[in-house]
């Protein structure tokens, strides 16, 4: 399918959840890390909820990073040029929604791109070779490729993976895992 068909379907399936649904899938999706060998790591970029999308609740992944006292990388999104600022999460940081519903860091202690070891990548849609879709607005492409090689790059879904993503291009980052509620996809 191409990136627009499944954008379509997965937004849909995922309005079908209910708000149960949603917050027991994002459990189990957090205790799936918790099997993961990525947690001899010191600097982890966290995507925050958009509740609106239903997307995976990272509070809980929040959590493990705090109880193993990690250091959290949340990002601000810029809509001019699709880029994105990091900045470490502390009981300081000031949280607001953004135009997008995305809640984001007022400002912080800058992180740069560079000094992330593991990243947990929000998508729509993934296939079972890595190739995920998101929102299509390419703000993720974008900051993994100022990351480090060797950053982990970890998707988080509901869902299994598709078949193919038949438009995937070059620019694309490929996960080198997907965590669902049911398995772990390596690639």
């Amino acid at each position: 399918m191409t990136k627009a068909v499944l954008r379509k379907k997965y937004k849909n399936l995922r309005q079908q959840l209910s708000d149960t649904q949603v917050d027991d899938f994002s459990v189990e999706i957090a205790n799936k890390l918790l099997t993961l060998d990525i947690w001899n790591k010191s600097f982890y970029h966290v995507f925050l909820t958009i509740e609106e999308q239903k997307e995976i609740n990272t509070d809980y992944i929040l959590n493990i990073l705090a109880g193993k006292d990690k250091n959290i990388i949340i990002s601000k999104s810029h809509i001019k040029d699709y880029s994105m600022t990091h900045f470490l999460l502390t009981d300081n940081t000031r949280l607001i929604k953004s135009t997008y519903n995305v809640p984001e860091p007022v400002d912080g202690i800058a992180i740069q791109a560079s000094q992330l070891e593991v990243v947990f990548v929000p998508l729509l849609a993934y296939d079972k070779t890595g190739n995920r879709v998101g929102y299509g607005k390419g703000f993720y492409d974008r900051f993994l490729a100022q990351c480090k090689p060797e950053t982990l790059k970890i998707g988080l879904s509901f869902f299994e993976a598709d078949n193919e993503v038949f438009d995937a291009s070059e620019e694309d980052i490929k996960l080198d895992y997907c965590v669902t509620p049911n398995q772990v996809f390596q690639f």
